[in-house]
């Protein structure tokens, strides 16, 4: 397991440090398919790679800026690792933006891009890499940006609950969006229980309008296109965080269990008077130690940020 807490600095207004395990299980995974990356104030960034921490300066970074993602590479499809280490990789290259929409518009850019290279060096029969997005871009002084693509996960860790503050593209939340599912059938399926399959995915594409089809382009859910239920979860969106609360970005190996409900809402009592760093050795610990009834073997990965004040809305 990798825990990252050092040698970054945040400022005086945010906390955060990382963890990333091959996870446990019956079967441990062969290799860790999951990724993170985590830029400081000063433009000092860590991620994984070749499964190691890596460290470098990004240059040209503007002072206080900060950038927190989490990716779950698709084993299941062949170069999960590489796709999420590819993703990592555009996102170091990638400059700060400071609204939405040109968070949106560099990152569905990237994806085009790191899609038409895997398409390139792919072989025809095989299937397409692909991996998850959960990023906050944070302009300094300002509210985070959130940007979600897949099945990691955004919780809030606030007055004892573990509120998931983003939507999973899996296909209970297509049925959800055809009225095919209520919101009670919808949370049983998709935070009841844990199912491997994805409908949209980073560098992959989607499969949002028809479950066979794959379309190349990423579909950013929001109210036009969510069930009301789910309509204020938008996947592109300013976030409003609450001081002192945690924020968590986190794979789905965490929940891949009988009860995810169960292991997720210890969260809060775990991480409650923590740092950031206390708080995800105190997840790692809690999990490893501990492995959930029925766990599915997964990669497990883990962003922890704290904020010491409320922010106003980005301008633009």
């Amino acid at each position: 397991m990798h825990l990252i807490k050092d040698a970054l600095d945040f400022g005086p207004w945010l906390d955060a440090a990382a963890g990333s395990s091959v996870g446990a299980g019956p079967l441990p995974r062969r290799e860790n398919q999951d990724n993170f990356l985590l830029i400081d104030a000063s433009g000092h960034a860590v991620c994984l790679s070749r499964q190691a921490p890596f460290h470098c300066q990004v240059p040209g970074w503007p002072r206080g800026h900060v950038r927190a993602a989490v990716l779950d590479g698709m084993g299941g499809h062949g170069q999960g690792r590489e796709a999420a280490e590819a993703a990592v990789q555009g996102l170091l290259a990638m400059p700060a933006c400071l609204d939405p929409a040109s968070l949106a518009a560099r990152l569905d850019a990237l994806h085009t891009r790191l899609q038409d290279g895997f398409a390139r060096s792919t072989p025809a029969q095989a299937r397409p890499p692909g991996t998850t997005l959960t990023l906050l871009e944070v302009p300094p002084g300002e509210a985070p940006l959130l940007y979600h693509v897949g099945d990691s996960r955004l919780y809030e860790l606030a007055d004892g609950v573990a509120s998931i503050l983003t939507v999973d593209h899996v296909p209970a939340t297509v049925y959800a969006m055809r009225g095919a599912l209520d919101e009670t059938r919808w949370r049983a399926a998709v935070h009841g229980e844990h199912h491997p399959q994805i409908s949209q995915a980073f560098i992959l594409g989607n499969a949002l309008s028809d479950s066979l089809q794959l379309d190349k382009p990423l579909r950013g859910l929001d109210a036009s296109t969510l069930p009301p239920f789910l309509a204020h979860l938008g996947d592109r969106r300013v976030l409003r965080v609450r001081p002192g609360a945690h924020y968590v970005l986190a794979s789905d190996g965490f929940w891949a269990c009988d009860d995810p409900l169960a292991l997720t809402a210890r969260w809060p009592a775990l991480c409650a008077g923590k740092s950031a760093a206390q708080a995800v050795s105190a997840l790692f610990d809690d999990f490893l130690s501990d492995p959930p009834t029925g766990l599915h073997s997964d990669n497990i990965t883990l962003l922890a940020l704290r904020f010491e004040a409320a922010f106003s809305a980005p301008v633009g």
